[in-house]
């Protein structure tokens, strides 16, 4: 672990790697990363190169979106977990990296996402939102049931019409529909300023904000266009303020109980609401939009082996206990194990940072680094979760992996800002909707396998998550 124990001065290495030349090694770094190696192989070959899984790099969006892409990456699952220890690392305004959209996008606010645990407002946001999620907990499994029954219908409805569904499309409204319900008294967002609208609002909101973080996947002749254009100058948020102003407006006049909640604890209304909007719009539907393709691809590639294996646990335990409860979901060892064996090798957020808060040392497996006060750490998730040194066929998916003694494994397992093993407080960084996330995710493989024995699909990576296609459905033949 890092930060076990504190070496010697005189064992400490100089961290290797290099910046280049100012403005030009940046580019060429992003160039590198987005178009000629892509993100694994970038770090691959510097690792490689090095021979050091702790080095110095510049990470994109660099010049002139972010006026420091200098950066300190740890490739490691050793290293990785300092980015966690908020006695060591600030988080101010680094929630998206080297950059900051402007805050115009969230209406003028800070929101909780970009403050650091030292800044008096952050606990109170912080705990705000745990004991929001808390007071409705009894709600999430019946609310999200009946979304996923109204889903699944909807995916059969494509399949019979046109052989194949638009997994991604379906479940994003499945996702905002069920978030909006849970944390406005179950107010369907339909009937509000947004219609069914919702998703596509969201999706351009993210999009002008998350645009220099990732391609769009053109063709070779248009990189150098599309870098230029979305990587020179910072996307301004008056293309998505009517957007953003209609996502606004159904929260405030929906989620009133919420709200009335927030003033309790000292929040002005205004305020509150905008962080809602970013909690429930940014932070859980940008998550889910991408966790429920990610969980159905690899389900998927593991074909219908695990899908006997899942069906048979999943019925006869709903059969034991007397329907999907959170105690039946929680006794269905092969389900949890797979969300989280999902959720380590292809992790939904891939990169993390961090500013040291004072000189410190970073250490990987093999050796010891000095960091600066107020360099900037960058992990990178996929290389620490998937680091063989620590898991057993790391880039290998393992359903089982989880079962058993394996789940002492999950305190390797990073998706959510911290380990799995641990609990969000008010006093962290931790994703505070860890454990719903988790919940939601069992929920959608228990119901899968409860109606269909097995699934048949096809899907494309692009820089923002996976696109799934269903192609066929076959029903649940005995329960």
């Amino acid at each position: 672990m890092a930060l076990s124990s504190e070496p010697s001065s005189s064992s400490l290495k100089p961290i290797p790697g290099s910046y280049g030349i100012p403005i030009l090694g940046a580019i060429r770094d992003r160039h590198d990363f987005f178009y000629h190696q892509g993100r694994d192989k970038f770090f691959a070959t510097r690792i490689q190169k090095y021979n050091s899984t702790v080095i110095r790099t510049n990470m994109p969006p660099g010049p002139f979106v972010s006026s420091n892409p200098r950066v300190i990456a740890l490739l490691d699952g050793a290293s990785f977990p300092l980015l966690f220890d908020d006695n060591k690392v600030e988080k101010l305004n680094v929630f998206e990296g080297t950059f900051m959209p402007s805050i115009a996008f969230t209406g003028g606010h800070r929101v909780c996402a970009y403050l650091d645990t030292r800044e008096p407002k952050h606990a109170v946001l912080k705990g705000f939102f745990l004991n929001a999620l808390a007071a409705r907990k009894d709600a999430v499994v019946p609310l999200f049931r009946n979304c996923l029954h109204e889903s699944f219908c909807e995916i059969e409805d494509q399949l019979n019409k046109n052989d194949e569904a638009d997994f991604n499309s379906v479940f994003n409204h499945a996702s905002f529909n069920f978030l909006f319900r849970l944390l406005c008294d179950n107010k369907d967002p339909s009937h509000t300023i947004l219609g069914s609208k919702g998703p596509k609002l969201i999706s351009t909101w993210l999009l002008f904000q998350l645009a220099p973080l990732g391609t769009l996947g053109l063709p070779k002749i248009f990189n150098y266009v599309e870098d230029f254009i979305i990587r020179t100058f910072p996307l301004p948020a008056f293309f998505t303020k009517s957007n953003y102003q209609k996502l606004y407006e159904a929260f405030r006049t929906s989620a009133t109980t919420l709200l009335d909640e927030a003033e309790k604890v000292g929040l002005g209304r205004d305020e509150a609401c905008h962080n809602v909007v970013f909690m429930a719009c940014f932070n859980s539907y940008g998550g889910l939009k991408n966790q429920f393709p990610m969980l159905v691809k690899w389900v998927g590639l593991c074909g219908e082996k695990l899908h006997a294996d899942l069906r048979s646990e999943i019925r006869r335990v709903v059969k034991e206990e007397g329907g999907v409860t959170v105690g039946a979901l929680e006794k269905m060892s092969l389900v949890k194990s797979v969300v989280y064996e999902t959720m380590r090798i292809e992790p939904l957020v891939p990169y993390q940072y961090g500013k040291a808060r004072e000189d410190l040392v970073v250490q990987s497996h093999d050796s010891s680094f000095k960091v600066k006060k107020g360099e900037m750490l960058f992990g990178y998730q996929p290389f620490a979760t998937k680091d063989s040194r620590i898991f057993k066929d790391a880039e290998v998916f393992v359903p089982g992996r989880f079962v058993g003694e394996g789940e002492k494994m999950l305190a390797h397992v990073f998706w959510s800002n911290g380990r799995e093993t641990e609990e969000p407080t008010p006093a962290d960084k931790q994703c505070p909707g860890k454990n719903l996330v988790v919940l939601l995710c069992r929920l959608f493989l228990a119901e899968l396998f409860l109606r269909y024995d097995t699934f048949e699909f096809e899907f494309k990576e692009s820089g923002f998550g996976p696109t799934v296609t269903i192609t066929s459905l076959t029903k649940a033949s005995t329960f």
